[in-house]
Parts: structure tokens; sequence; C-alpha cells
């Protein structure tokens, strides 16, 4: 029998045999149940417009449910409406407001479809775990309209009385509402985001406040992620390289009207200092519009160029304090031969397409200049005191790892790092190699200590200086090539300069031999597992497929950025998993107002249909009902006595 203290704490929970024999018919009545559906995404990076209708269309599967509950019914033209008004039910109903069609025949057939469509997402799941993803005001309503009896008359008349006063007393709208949030939240069970959630897009911010408020949802860190802790830890480097990508890509709105960052004296700085420089070089990409904070174009490269130049002074600092890095070569400021105009990188000399750098003291390159200093202070404090920057930080924290396992599926962003000969690859800190599972570990816990150790703990510094190399270095698992060449892109016009080698784990995975070593190694059985990956875009328009290694690889970065979807050919996937197979939804671009259902493959199917008690969460429900048994058994011997009121 398991520790009397632990029993007596249950008991306080269920303290009466009857209480805890209920409770283990309820567990085991939900272990006999269809497991949830799952939904993994990947590299998001910032395009909140199109990740936030994925969420809610379920990329897609609701329209399908629509389609299979109605198709037979109503016209294609009304599926579809109805379809966007489960997405977007506040901004469907004012427009159907505008239009003068929301008459109360129209809510009430409304109504009565979304309780249709409502039963259909909630058959898997008991009713009380539907009740619970219920908006709390409307919940007992909801609760009756599910599950009214067609066949009995006066029921019939008491569902009819029921909506016909919703209607009467002018709640029909906020009804409605209640109902779409009930099916948005009943068909995806639980969401996986597989890192990337930042940069290049224009409002990360606002994927944030979406995946803030989903009901259960993960994150594992991409580069682009950890770059973006490390800022809101107080990483000079990271600082500037944010900036310098959301100036890149004209990001202006994420920066100042989503996170606060205030961006005057970087523009004042960048104006002075290059007022004579075109900075042509540093023109940024403008895949989005700026809606709230417009930048001249003129500026915005010149303010582009600044945060570049520092952040290769402040990099190399990180490079000279940490040898163990290997990365002196990286140091490309110090091989610029300021006479000739060259720079030599990796034993080569090339001629720079740009020489102007009034900041840059040939004689000691990394130094920064007073002004930049200050400026660097300024910005800092800014990124310090974000207090929405900081909600979000502590949400990839609270929600987030370096790997998840779950449901025999490994779930990680970029690789884990290994040799040409298939071995996995090692970094040493104090003396200490890690490699595999125990790398991985090791990163998740110096990502933790970069932001909640304090200030005065000595091992601070090291763990935020870390964190910039998690963003480049050769060995990152979030990384995974040989270097990041953005001086070359700026500066050198010999493209040999700018390859960027992937780790030999991009080579190797696609062989089933090696997926097998990584499930391995994460103590997962080879036999039905798999690996879920992203980072890398795979370019179907160039062939390739996101179905690796006998189907144990999907790799799902198939370009929902908008920066990536000309090589990839589409607009990224969702690989969706339910109790009968895996599904890839392949989707178009994203355009407002159009439609946007996405193509839908079953790429393997179960060999029986997946239960509750076949998945992670049926082996904590069995470890709770043998927990619950000991505690019937300790009743009943007398151990713990029952408390009867």
């Amino acid at each position: 029998m398991r520790d009397i203290a632990y029993l007596k704490l249950l008991a306080r929970e269920y303290p009466t045999i009857r209480a805890a024999s209920s409770e283990i018919i309820n567990l085991t009545a939900i272990g006999g149940l269809p497991k949830g559906t799952e939904y993994f995404f990947s590299d998001l990076h910032g395009e909140h417009e199109a990740f936030i209708h994925l969420v809610r269309s379920s990329s897609g599967i609701i329209r399908e449910k629509i389609k299979e509950t109605f198709g037979y019914v109503i016209p294609e033209e009304e599926q579809e409406e109805l379809a966007n008004l489960i997405y977007y039910p506040q901004r469907e109903l004012a427009r159907m407001e505008r239009s003068g069609k929301n008459s109360d025949d129209w809510r009430k057939i409304t109504i009565y479809r979304l309780v249709q469509i409502s039963k259909v997402v909630s058959s898997k799941y008991t009713r009380s775990k539907v009740r619970k993803k219920m908006p709390a005001d409307f919940a007992y309503i909801i609760d009756e309209l599910l599950h009214v009896d067609y066949n009995d008359e006066n029921k019939k008349v008491y569902y009819s009385e029921i909506v016909r006063t919703i209607i009467d007393i002018n709640i029909a709208d906020k009804f409605i509402c209640a109902l779409c949030e009930l099916i948005q939240a009943l068909t995806i069970d639980s969401l996986h985001i597989i890192g990337d959630i930042f940069d290049r897009g224009p409002r990360a911010d606002l994927i944030m406040e979406e995946l803030i408020h989903f009901h259960d949802v993960d994150i594992q860190w991409g580069n682009h992620d950890i770059d973006w802790m490390g800022a809101a830890t107080g990483n000079l480097a990271c600082i500037c390289n944010v900036l310098r990508i959301a100036i890149s890509y004209n990001g202006f709105d994420v920066l100042e009207d989503g996170y606060g960052i205030n961006l005057r004296p970087l523009s004042m700085f960048a104006a002075a200092v290059y007022r004579d420089d075109s900075c042509e070089r540093f023109k940024p990409h403008i895949l989005d519009q700026n809606i709230y904070d417009a930048v001249d174009p003129g500026l915005a490269a010149k303010m582009h160029k600044a945060i570049a130049i520092i952040q290769f002074k402040v990099e190399g600092q990180i490079i000279k304090r940490h040898p163990e890095y290997e990365m002196d070569e990286r140091c490309l400021l110090e091989k610029i031969d300021f006479e000739k105009g060259t720079v030599t990188v990796e034993g080569k000399t090339y001629p720079m397409l740009d020489m102007h750098f009034p900041t840059v003291d040939p004689k000691n390159p990394l130094a920064l200049s007073p002004e930049e200093e200050e400026l660097l202070h300024t910005l800092k404090l800014s990124f310090r005191h974000s207090a929405l920057l900081h909600k979000h930080v502590k949400f990839l924290y609270s929600h987030g790892a370096m790997y998840t396992r779950i449901n025999n599926n490994l779930l990680y962003h970029g690789c884990i790092p290994m040799k040409e000969d298939g071995t996995f690859d090692s970094i040493t800190f104090h003396g200490v190699p890690y490699s595999g599972k125990a790398l991985m570990d090791f990163v998740d816990q110096m990502v933790q200590s970069a932001y909640f150790f304090a200030d005065s703990n000595p091992d601070k510094e090291f763990a935020r200086d870390f964190m910039w190399y998690l963003w480049c270095g050769a060995k990152s698992p979030v990384f995974g090539k040989d270097k990041m060449t953005t001086f070359e892109n700026y500066f050198v016009e010999d493209k040999s300069t700018h390859k960027e080698t992937f780790n030999p784990y991009y080579q190797l995975s696609v062989k089933e031999e090696y997926c097998d070593k990584i499930l391995k190694e994460f103590g997962l059985p080879t036999k039905g597992s798999h690996i879920i990956n992203g980072h890398v875009p795979v370019k179907i328009k160039d062939g390739e497929t996101p179905v690796k290694a006998g189907g144990k690889l999907y790799v799902i970065d198939g370009g929902l950025s908008k920066a990536y979807q000309s090589k990839t050919g589409i607009a990224g996937y969702t690989l969706i998993y339910n109790s009968r197979h895996l599904a890839l939804a392949e989707h178009k671009p994203f355009v407002a107002g159009k439609k946007n259902t996405p193509k839908v493959t079953i790429v393997e199917k179960m060999k029986s249909r997946v239960m509750v008690s076949d998945t992670d969460l049926g082996a904590e429900l069995d470890a709770k009902i043998s927990d619950l048994k000991e505690l019937v058994a300790a009743y009943r011997e007398g151990v713990i006595k029952e408390h009867v009121e």
C-alpha cells in the first residue's frame, strides 16, 4: 500500500468510498473514449492572420464537418457563411447586421445549425469535458440543447421554447458567439507549436496572445524564439539581432505598437551617423505594411545598418569572452583591412561592398562608441521594461521546452547535433561533454537559468551569453548549421561566402535507422513513434516531401511565412493526429476574406482506433485509478476513516 500520508491527502478530494469509486468509474470510462485531436504547427514567423485563421478553422476540418453534416441540405454558399461565422463570430454578426440579414428566423436557423455541428465535434468527449469547455454564462443552456431527444415530442417543444426565449430576450448574438467558441475549442483538443513564432512576419505578439488564450498548448523553442527570449534577459547581441531582423522586414508595428520598444533613440542616432549614407544594402524587405508605425524606407535602412554594426561588435565581444564557442573566425569586423577595403573570410580575401563605418575604430573594431553604449543602454531598458514582452516570454517558459515527448511522438524544432558517422556530436562546458538527450536537457536548463537566475548569481552572465550561442552557434540544436553568414550577406558579393552548411543530422535523419537511434535516445519505442520537426522549409515545388524516413520523420515547415512561399510553393502545413489517422493539411497563401480551405491528405492510418487509454493521458488515468483503488482499500480496512457528513 502507498504511503498513508499520500492517501490521506487524496482522501480530502474523495472523502468516501462512494466518491472514490465514482471517480474510478469515471476515469475508466474516459479511457474508453477516442483520443482527442492534436494539431502540430511549425515556423509561424509572425504571420498572425494566417495562423489565427488556421487555428479557428482547425485547418479546414470545421469546413469538412459542415459539409458532412449539411452537404446535401444547404447550398455551398450557406455552408461557407456558416464556416466563416464559426471562425469569426463577432465580425460576421456585425456584417449580417449591416446587411440587414440578421432576422429572428436567421438567428433561429443558425442556432439550430451550430447546435448540430457542436453535437458532431463533441461526440468523442465525455459530457463533463464538453461542459468544461462551454462558455460559463451559457453552459447549462448549451448542455440542454446538445442532449435533446428529438424523438420525444415534449422535448421538441422544450427545445423550441429555449431558442425562442434566447431570441426574445436579445441574447441570441451572444449565444451564437458562445456556440462558435465551443466548436473551435472542441475541434482541436491540444496544440503543439514546433518553434519559431517570431520574426519576418508582421505581428508575433498577436500570435502569442492567441496561444495564451488557447486551452491546451505546448511549445518547442526555435532559434528565433530563443533570440527574443535572450533579448528579454538583457543579452545585448540578442537585442540587436531582434531589432535588426524586425527592421529588415519592416516590422515596426510589432516592436513599437506590440511591445512598446522605443525606437526613437535608434532612429535619431542612425539619422545623424548615416545622414550622408544611402545604406543601399540595408533597404528593408517590405512584405507587409505597417499600420500604426510607418517608417520611411530610407530611414529604416539607416536604422538597419546602425543596429547591424552594433550587433557585430557585441557579438564579437561575446566570442572573445567564450573561446569554448570556437567562433573566433566569426569576428569579421576584425578581419577587415580598412586601407584596402577588403575582408578575410576563412582564409580568403574579398572586396567589401560597403566601407562606410563611421563608428568603427580600425585599431579596435569591436569597441562601442560612447553614443553606441548609451543607445544600447536605452534599448536594453526598453526590452527589460516591456510588460507585454515579459508576459509572452514567461508563457514561452511555462509552456515551452527544447523538446516534448507525447503519445509516442518526439517534438523538437531544429536538430539533434550529429557527426557525419551518425554518432551524436557533443559540446563541452565546464569540462563536461553533453550530447543527444543530455545536450537537450542541458540547453533547457541553461535557457531557464538565463531568465530566472538573479542578476547577482555568478552563472547568470554565462547562461545569458549562451542564449546568443543558441541563436547561431555551430552545435546549437535550434540552429543546426556551421555558421550564420549575416555579415557576408551584407558586405561580400561572392555567393560562396553566403553558404551555411547544415548539420549532418539533416542528411542522416531522412534514413529510418537514424530516426530509430534518436527515438531510442529519448526513451521512445521505434515502432509506432514519430519525430516531428520544423526549422527547414520543405520545397514541395522542387519535389520534396514532408514525410521522410519511411514515415518516421515529419518536417512540417512548409512556408507559412511569406518570405519562404516563393521557395516552398505553398504556405505551410498542419499535421493533424486524431484517433484514426495522421493527416497533413497543405495550405495556400492566406488572403483575408477569400476561401482558404487547405488540401488535407491522410498520410498514415492507425491499425486500430487510438483510445484515450492508449495515450500518455491514459497512463496518467491508470496511475490515478490505481491510487484510488488503494484509497478504497484503506477505507474498507479502516486504515483511513471515511468523512461522512
